[in-house]
């Protein structure tokens, strides 16, 4: 992990919240209860002093789930395919 990776993410809003609510249960999930959930992560993502960053960083990585920089993994795909 690079030093600049550290120092973005102690920022983050999202730093010490339940991460059940930026990543997908391991059981199956309705998909209103998805809608909710993903709601709520973005919510905390839209006022985020480092989203640009995060979003870059999950960008670079090909993360492939969870809500990163306030997209989820079909969004982030969209992003990467313009």
């Amino acid at each position: 992990m690079s030093i600049a990776q550290v120092d973005w993410s102690d920022a983050a809003a999202c730093r010490g919240s339940e991460g059940s609510l930026f990543f997908s249960p391991e059981v199956s999930e309705r998909k209103e209860d998805r809608h909710e959930r993903e709601f709520l992560a973005k919510r905390l993502c839209a006022n985020c002093p480092v989203r640009g960053d995060c979003l870059e960083a999950a960008l670079a990585r090909h993360e492939t789930y969870g809500i990163w920089g306030g997209l989820n993994e079909l969004e982030r795909r969209a992003l990467l395919r313009t």
